[in-house]
């Protein structure tokens, strides 16, 4: 019981396809008996008439010289493309250039910040003193002499006090901001870089969709569906998002690449912290010696 409807549909369409084939058969023999009573010269050139001044498929006639796709370089791409697909590209470039840039300053700043870290706690590691470390480092202008200067200059400032306990607060508050600063110079442009990984495919995107949008309006005007004709507009808005790639896939890895040296050189300011505190200790306990050997002689 359940087959019947799609029995009785199956001979329905059958029928239709049949109205719609029996018209072409009856006119076969006119179409055939009218070409037969054309000049033979006429049949002649019908048959020598070359390939390729046959229509395309999806075209009402000839494709006009003028109408060819051109070459489809990405410099010509660019130059045919959209006025808005221009400037995505323009400013996805400028993006591109932008993370190489960033790239190139930001891998010799931290190379040289890195190599002077190390150079100058190599050299202090054998002073007794904060005032010995700092003529060491004095011509360094690093992160470590930073600290070194805060701490002599704070324990200048704690020389009245009757005890001794919160220099090393205090000092230790000082180093931190250094710290942060320090830090806040080594990460600048970085933001960049995530900035650009994560806005460049959707503009890139955002630039094809425009261009599509344009193809299929030109599609539109001239009436016709041949891939020879649409296809060089719809590679110049492809385009787009192949720049977008471009600019994002370099610029996320530069922006992971600089979170792991950051990191490293992060750990060669932490041991600097640990240098100038250890110095700091020292030196007050000095102090506390010297004053504890005053009082034993008054």
């Amino acid at each position: 019981m359940t087959q019947l409807p799609f029995r009785n549909l199956y001979g329905a369409v059958f029928i239709l396809a049949a109205f719609w084939l029996v018209p072409p058969l009856h006119a076969q023999p006119a179409q055939v008996q009218a070409q037969q009573a054309q000049p033979a010269e006429v049949q002649a050139q019908q048959v020598e008439a070359p390939v390729s001044e046959a229509a395309p498929i999806g075209t009402t006639g000839p494709i006009e010289p003028g109408a060819l796709p051109h070459e489809l370089s990405p410099w010509s791409m660019f130059l045919a493309a959209d006025i808005v697909v221009k400037v995505v590209m323009v400013g996805l470039a400028f993006a591109s250039l932008v993370t190489w840039t960033v790239f190139i300053a930001k891998s010799v700043e931290l190379a040289h910040e890195r190599y002077r870290l190390g150079r100058s706690l190599a050299r202090i590691r054998e002073a007794p003193t904060l005032a010995e470390a700092q003529l060491i480092v004095s011509r360094e202008n690093n992160v470590l002499s930073a600290m070194l200067a805060a701490a002599i200059h704070e324990a200048k400032l704690s020389v009245g006090l009757s005890s001794d306990s919160g220099i090393k607060e205090r000092a230790a508050s000082r180093f931190a901001e250094i710290t942060r600063a320090n830090i806040r110079a080594v990460r600048r442009g970085t933001g960049l870089l995530a900035t650009i990984g994560a806005t460049a495919p959707f503009v890139g995107l955002f630039g094809t969709v425009w261009g599509i949008m344009n193809s299929f309006i030109g599609i539109s005007k001239s009436q016709t569906t041949n891939l020879a004709v649409v296809a060089p507009g719809i590679a110049e808005a492809l385009l787009a998002t192949a720049i977008g790639l471009v600019a994002a896939i370099p610029a996320v890895i530069i922006y992971n690449h600089f979170s792991r040296l950051t990191k490293a050189y992060l750990d060669l300011v932490a041991r600097a912290t640990g240098a100038a505190t250890r110095l700091l200790s020292r030196d007050l306990d000095r102090r506390y010696d010297s004053r504890a050997a005053v009082r034993a002689a008054e």
